[in-house]
């Protein structure tokens, strides 16, 4: 199975909490910002959801190759 790679860029963080509340097994609260719970994740619309709804467009999701898939336009 393909697994996808999550990074959360904390310098841009703001800690809004709403990845953790959208997808709370691929995002923890870490102090006042936000962390992913595990580097590789299955590929899945939650995580792409919680990366779509960051309002500081802190979170990306890429595919094993690099290819970066979320946030989506």
């Amino acid at each position: 199975m393909a697994e996808w790679r999550v990074t959360v860029d904390r310098s841009r963080c703001m800690g809004s909490g709403i990845c953790t509340a959208m997808a709370g097994t691929h995002f923890l609260m870490d102090g006042e910002r936000s962390r992913p719970a595990a580097e590789r994740v299955p590929p899945g619309e939650t995580v792409l959801d919680a990366a779509d709804s960051c309002p500081a467009g802190a979170i990306t999701v890429t595919t094993a190759d690099g290819e970066v898939v979320g946030p989506r336009d």
